[in-house]
C-alpha cells in the first residue's frame, strides 16, 4: 500500500499546513532583516565613531540631507566632515533611504527617535526604560538591541537592560 502524502480530511488539511507554518517560523534564520544594506566604510568611520551607524532606510533622504547639510551643529557636537566625505556619505545615504517623503513623512527635528515608526515600535517602552543608567535615551539603540552595531533590529536580538 502506497504511502499517500495528501491528507484526507480537511481537518487534517489544516493541522497539517498549520503545522508547517510554525516549523517554517521556528526554523526561519533569525539574522535576515528586512531593508539591511552594507554600510559604506566612510558612513561607518565618520559616524559609527561617536554612536551606532543608523541603517540610512531609517529616515527619508530629505532628513539625511538637512542633517549632513549642518554636522557643524550635530546634535549639539561639531561633527563637521570635508566636502568630499559629505558628498559621498551624502550620495550613499539618499540611495538608501527610506524614500521620499511621501513614503515616509520627516520626523520632528528630523530624529529617528521621534519619527511615527520608531514610536509605534517603542509604544510599550515605559519611560522609565529610557532614563535607565544603561540605556540612557531613545537614540542609544544597541542598548537593547543586541546586534544594532550590525544593524540587526530583529526582535529576537532584544534584551532590555534592567
Amino acid at each position: 500500500m502506497p504511502f499517500n502524502l495528501v491528507p484526507r480530511s480537511p481537518a487534517v488539511w489544516v493541522v497539517a499546513l498549520l503545522t508547517s507554518l510554525a516549523v517554517s517560523s521556528v526554523t526561519a534564520d533569525p539574522d535576515e532583516t528586512r531593508n539591511q544594506v552594507n554600510l559604506l566604510p566612510k558612513y561607518r568611520q565618520e559616524c559609527a565613531s561617536c554612536h551606532i551607524a543608523y541603517p540610512p532606510g531609517m529616515l527619508p533622504a530629505q532628513s539625511w540631507q538637512r542633517l549632513l547639510s549642518n554636522m557643524s551643529h550635530h546634535f549639539g557636537t561639531d561633527a563637521s566632515l570635508d566636502a568630499d566625505s559629505v558628498k559621498q556619505i551624502s550620495a550613499w545615504l539618499t540611495a538608501n533611504s527610506s524614500g521620499n517623503a511621501g513614503a515616509q513623512a520627516p520626523p520632528p527635528e528630523d530624529r529617528i527617535t521621534r519619527s511615527t515608526w520608531f514610536r509605534q515600535e517603542h509604544a510599550e517602552v515605559s519611560a522609565a526604560v529610557w532614563k535607565r543608567p544603561a540605556v540612557r535615551s531613545a537614540s542609544n539603540c544597541a542598548a537593547c538591541h543586541t546586534r544594532a552595531d550590525q544593524g540587526n533590529f530583529n526582535e529576537h536580538f532584544i534584551q532590555i537592560p534592567q
